[in-house]
């Protein structure tokens, strides 16, 4: 098991990094054919470079993210990830026939079915690390669209 802060990545994420694990590779002065004998000849190093590569790779994508979401079928919320503590916005329903996954909130007119929720707090771990976290019990990056919405509907 390798020290990663966070994790590895897994074959399919580092096939979309490939560019970048090359240019990472070379700026480590490692050639194409260095890799290949590495891969062979000491497993144990190449996972350690992998390892490090995808710790770069997940604290870069945390840092540049702002927005993350969590969709349930009666419950969805959005997290915006300050720089010093996480704004969180969700809405719940108990109407069984609605389905919050998919759901288009311009569409509500009667919020009664619904109920509002707002929170914030501060990290109790570093930003980028309790983000992932997140992410790795379900949360995904989100554009900040449905965060908004959800603020605007928290306003009286």
């Amino acid at each position: 098991m390798g020290m990663t802060k966070y994790r590895l990545l897994n074959n399919e994420e580092l096939a979309t990094f490939e560019d970048e694990f090359v240019k990472y590779l070379v700026v480590n002065g490692i050639s194409a054919d260095d890799w290949k004998n590495m891969l062979e000849e000491d497993a144990e190093n190449a996972q350690k470079i992998v390892d490090l590569f995808s710790d770069v790779v997940f604290e870069k994508v945390m840092r540049q993210t702002k927005f993350l979401v969590i969709k349930r079928k009666a419950y969805i919320q959005s997290i915006q990830c300050n720089s010093d503590k996480m704004v969180m916005a969700a809405l719940s329903t108990k109407d069984s026939t609605i389905d919050l996954t998919n759901f288009d909130f311009s569409s509500i007119t009667d919020f009664s079915a619904f109920e509002v929720h707002k929170a914030e707090k501060p990290y109790s771990k570093q930003r980028e690390q309790e983000m992932f976290d997140l992410t790795e019990i379900g949360y995904s990056i989100s554009n900040g669209e449905l965060f908004k919405a959800l603020i605007l509907a928290t306003v009286d």
